[in-house]
């Protein structure tokens, strides 16, 4: 059974998608951005402060489907630039440390011109 999760501490989706679906006991998750859900705005700064506001979203869909960042199993990260890879890594790192299967791209550009994006499959009900 698929089920729509959805919260308002994360942004809205702009376009025809959900932030997440449980599927079962997996959650896959949109690309989450730095966009802050108060405001509406892509968080202004470095790879950094981007990077923290893309954290606290995918926490927020995470904690929305009854899971957090110890239950992601794979995790998509993109960079608009991979010179930004070990500033980007950093925080990744605090975040995710059981170290979940990961891919990490450069791509050519972002939703909004922002400098990353992560999505992740997590287990729910672990």
């Amino acid at each position: 059974m698929l089920k729509k999760i959805y919260t308002k501490n994360a942004p809205e989706a702009i376009g025809p998608y959900s932030q997440a679906i449980l599927f079962n006991e997996l959650l896959f998750s949109s690309g989450q951005i730095p966009v802050d859900p108060a405001t509406g705005e892509v968080v202004q700064g470095d790879i950094t402060a981007q990077a923290e506001q893309v954290m606290k979203n995918v926490g927020a869909v995470l904690a929305e489907a009854g899971t957090d960042f110890e239950a992601v199993i794979k995790t998509t990260c993109f960079l608009s630039d991979m010179g930004d890879f070990a500033a980007f890594n950093e925080v990744y790192g605090r975040y995710f440390t059981e170290k979940p299967a990961r891919s990490c791209v450069a791509v050519k550009a972002l939703p909004k011109n922002v400098l990353c994006e992560v999505e992740v499959i997590a287990a729910v009900g672990k």
